[in-house]
């Protein structure tokens, strides 16, 4: 379980995880806090620029302070997987640079074959959200 006050926490084990998986999906529903975690992510990434959902530009780009670059993906409200693939997505994803991927169910044809699926669920009662990591 985590809240607000555990998003560090999650955000750390996230990081850990995504130094051998760059490619990051994250699911829940709206409101779940998948934008939340991402900010947080990107914090101790070291991202100074301010993160916000690319819901409508479909996609941002961070740098770190190292220089390294993050690539932060909203298919929400996309209604053909071309228009991915017309921002160039499958780049994107082969780049060798962390992918960061809100509702990746919107291009389930498009998706690489190996990353890591962060599910969140809110619980209905509580600002306490379920986070599981698991590798694909």
């Amino acid at each position: 379980m985590t809240s607000l006050a555990d998003l560090p926490a999650a955000a750390a084990m996230l990081l850990e995880a995504a130094s051998e998986e760059p490619i990051i999906l994250f699911e829940g529903p709206m409101g779940a806090g998948k934008t939340t975690l991402i900010k947080e992510f990107c914090r101790q990434m070291g991202v100074q620029e301010n993160v916000s959902s690319p819901t409508f530009a479909l996609v941002n780009e961070y740098e770190t302070e190292t220089r390294k670059l993050i690539y932060h993906f909203d298919f929400y409200r996309i209604s053909d997987e071309r228009e991915a693939l017309n921002i160039g997505a499958l780049e994107y994803f082969d780049s060798g640079n962390i992918c960061l991927i809100e509702w990746p169910s919107m291009i389930p044809n498009l998706l690489p074959e190996h990353y890591l699926l962060v599910t969140l669920q809110p619980d209905a009662n509580s600002e306490v959200r379920t986070m599981t990591i698991n590798k694909v």
